[in-house]
């Protein structure tokens, strides 16, 4: 029995050592794999670059090679990378042309409008864009709508049904479980706070959500018109017939679709377009392989820095599995100190994507960048979003950028307090007493609605809060307060808006930001740093826990609702104070 214990032992250390050495040996082989893929490599004889429109845009992805053994079909695809290799693959001979593959693609109407200036950039050039999908998503088509032949399979879907907002409302919800949600707030049309306390939009909320929707809209036809050769009007006229069920001919006869076909024809065009013999393959290149692929060019000491800060703007970050990527006052500041303190820095360029978050974080990013400012010029750049905190953190740059379709403004404070008092008395059955040796000692409880004094008191803070943001707007603008608190109220602006309201200065994207820095800062001749460095692979790889393989799952089988899910989740965590735009920006 004794040699039986031992040997049976035995048998289950050597498996478990076993083990753990092929875990060792796994773990070295697949970083020798990844680190090959991301060693710069040279472009290959008569490529295509391949963007795949499947997934969602960020503004930055980190690498996951882990993703493909996990079975991960949902693709987030990087717009940094993007941009970088459509502008590299303009000017690189081996590279012949693009090929763009339709699907269903989600991202902000900024990032699809800032991809696709730079695919028109790109085909002036003089090379050739193609598209072709089983199926386009709005976002697909808008950027399809760039290439010289759009294609489309003959039993494909193509949407092209206009734009919508379908905001969700919680307070029957919460009302039903004995939650209240307890507001403060300054600003007729910062509507954040109307899921929790309305059943339906205000109609200063839908007034602007009509405003910004109806602007986005307009852009994306006049850019899809000018494309195919279409009038606007003729354009918008389809999208009262197109969804994704209207038979593919309607976009062949209403000039958004070339030709109806099968990829295997589509591969014939494509080897035709590139020069490529009928019996030889084709040779794709993506994205990650241009963006990382050698630029020979002289060092240069001067530098423009581009700072990436998108996502919620918190204190500090959350160990949260539902945490995605956030603007933490604490690094923030730390960062831009270093970028302050660098003499090869000449001049910074702020590429914001938030719809805000903390007012106190806000308030501290914005303290930053003015010590920032007084040593060397700062520009932002505003992405998909700049809104609420992310126009507090914008508003005191020399200069700020916008595409036409970002959305901006939402300057207003609010604050909510859950009061769970009922769910814990009348539902849990919880009952609560209290001793305190002053009147507000126990102020914030859960147990207990606010009273009186203490919802005057939060109000009063908030209005405080309210002051402060649009003193600084006033202040970094140069305008005067009550021009200011005209445009405030926490309404929701589109860049394009934004521009004839004085709340930014010029239309236009990244690199024109980065030109403008430049100019700014006297620079003829700079190299371009990016900022913060993406944490190496290995590190996500350690990061990675059995709850960010839920998180993934819940992305999938939630869509559209994971979002709202989210930000309830994380809700407890926040600063009360908020500098935000509307929690759930629904727009499809």
């Amino acid at each position: 029995m004794k040699d039986f214990i031992k040997y049976t032992t035995a048998t289950i250390v050597g498996i478990f050592l076993c083990s753990i050495i092929m875990s060792v040996i796994s773990i070295i082989a697949i970083a020798g794999m990844a680190a090959s893929e991301n060693m710069t490599k040279p472009i290959k004889d008569e490529c295509v670059l391949r963007l795949k429109l499947n997934g969602t845009i960020e503004e930055r992805a980190s690498e996951d090679p882990f993703a493909a053994l996990a079975g991960e079909d949902f693709e987030i695809i990087s717009l940094e990378e993007a941009l970088i290799a459509i502008d590299k693959a303009k000017d690189n001979e081996n590279i012949k042309g693009i090929y763009i593959e339709g699907g269903m693609l989600e991202a902000t109407p900024a990032m699809l409008q800032e991809l696709r200036n730079a695919l028109a950039d790109f085909k002036e050039s003089g090379k050739f864009i193609l598209a072709y999908g089983d199926n386009y998503s709005k976002g697909a088509y808008y950027l399809a709508s760039t290439a010289d032949q759009v294609l489309l399979n003959p039993i494909g879907m193509m949407d092209w049904s206009g734009m919508a907002s379908q905001p969700l409302f919680f307070k029957d919800l919460l009302e039903k479980v004995g939650v209240k949600v307890q507001v403060f707030k300054v600003g007729t049309y910062k509507s954040a706070v109307e899921p929790f306390i309305c059943t339906e939009m205000s109609e200063a909320n839908r007034e602007q959500v009509n405003s910004y929707l109806g602007s986005i809209w307009k852009n994306m036809v006049k850019d899809v018109a000018a494309s195919r050769n279409l009038k606007p009007e003729a354009v918008n006229a389809l999208a009262d017939s197109l969804t994704l069920l209207a038979d593919p001919e309607v976009s062949v006869k209403g000039g958004l679709v070339d030709k109806l076909c099968y990829i295997s024809e589509v591969k014939k065009i494509l080897k035709e377009k590139a020069g490529i013999e009928e019996d030889e393959s084709i040779k794709f290149v993506t994205t990650k392989d241009v963006a990382k692929a050698e630029t020979l060019q002289e060092k240069i000491s001067d530098e423009v820095a581009v700072y990436y800060a998108y996502g919620d703007i918190v204190d500090t970050r959350s160990t949260s599995f539902l945490q995605e990527a956030v603007i933490c006052g604490e690094d923030v500041i730390k960062d831009l100190q270093e970028l302050r303190e660098d003499d090869d820095i000449k001049a910074v360029v702020i590429r914001v994507n938030s719809g805000g978050g903390s007012a106190y974080a806000s308030e501290q990013i914005w303290h930053e960048v003015e010590l920032l400012k007084a040593e060397k010029p700062v520009v932002i750049s505003m992405g998909g979003m700049a809104a609420s905190g992310g126009y507090y953190i914008s508003c005191g740059a020399n200069a700020i950028y916008a595409e036409p379709t970002t959305l901006t403004g939402s300057i207003g404070i609010f604050g909510m307090v859950p009061d769970a008092s009922e769910l814990l008395s009348e539902k849990l059955g919880l009952k609560h007493d209290v001793v305190k040796t002053n009147a507000m000692s126990d102020f914030g409880s859960l147990m207990r609605p606010f009273n009186e004094a203490e919802s005057n008191l939060m109000q009063a803070h908030v209005n405080k809060g309210y002051e402060l943001f649009t003193g600084r707007v006033a202040e970094g603008r140069k305008m005067k307060k009550d021009d200011v608190k005209a445009i405030a109220e926490g309404r929701v602006w589109t860049g394009e808006q934004a521009l004839e309201i004085g709340l930014v200065d010029k239309l236009g994207d990244l690199d024109d930001a980065i030109a403008a820095a430049a100019e700014l800062a006297k620079s003829e001749e700079y190299s371009i740093g990016r900022y913060p460095a993406p944490a190496p692979w290995f590190q996500n790889m350690l990061n990675q826990t059995k709850s960010s393989y839920l998180d993934s799952s819940l992305k999938e089988l939630m869509g559209e609702y994971y979002s709202v899910f989210s930000s309830l989740q994380n809700m407890k965590g926040q600063n009360p104070i908020q500098a935000r735009i509307p929690y759930f920006i629904n727009i499809q």
